[in-house]
This record gives C-alpha cells, structure tokens and sequence, in this order.
C-alpha cells in the first residue's frame, strides 16, 4: 500500500520547526532527510526512524517495525505531533548518523 501525500503532509508539519527537513518519493512511499542524512521515511502511512541510541531512549516504547520486506527494522513514531520531542529526536539520532557515501562517478 504507498503512503498519502495527506500524511507526508502531516509529518512535514510535526517536523515544521526544523531547518532543511526535505522528502523523496519513492516507489509510493518518502524517504525524509534531515540536513542531507536519511534519517527514516513514511511507509505504509507509517513515520519510521533508523534506529539509534537516542531514539530508543527518547522513546523507549516504540515499536520496531519494517518499512518494507527485507529492510532493516525502524522505530515507529507514534507521536509526531509532539514537536519538542520531535525536535529532540531528529536532532539526535542525526548526530548518530554517518554522513552518506559519496557516490562514485
């Protein structure tokens, strides 16, 4: 099932407060960058973070989900709408993140 733009929409307002927050399509579903970095992405009308300490921390209840078959599990963020937290997390779990691979040329 591909994701609603609706919902894109939604989360792109929960995260409103950040700088350089941007979003690819892809195959129906967004992938969602913080300053360059993949930090997760909308699948299935579910907003899913790459697992890192500061997530587990800052939301030690959330479920671990896969975004698609064969994917790495993700955190599910059920309350996007808490934006201090939200702020607290993106910024988190970007420090965790490695910087992508160039691409070869």
């Amino acid at each position: 099932m591909a994701s609603s733009k609706d919902y894109l929409n939604y989360v792109l307002d929960c995260l409103s407060d950040l700088d350089e927050i941007s979003y690819r399509p892809m195959m129906g579903e967004y992938v969602i960058y913080y300053k360059g970095k993949v930090i997760g992405g909308i699948y299935d009308d579910r907003f899913l973070l790459k697992i890192t300490k500061a997530g587990k921390a800052l939301m030690p209840d959330a479920a671990e989900d896969l975004p698609y078959d064969g994917a790495k599990p993700m955190l599910s963020v059920e309350n996007a709408d808490d934006r201090a937290l939200m702020n607290k997390l993106i910024n988190e779990t970007y420090g965790e993140l490695l910087l992508p691979k160039k691409k070869k040329q």
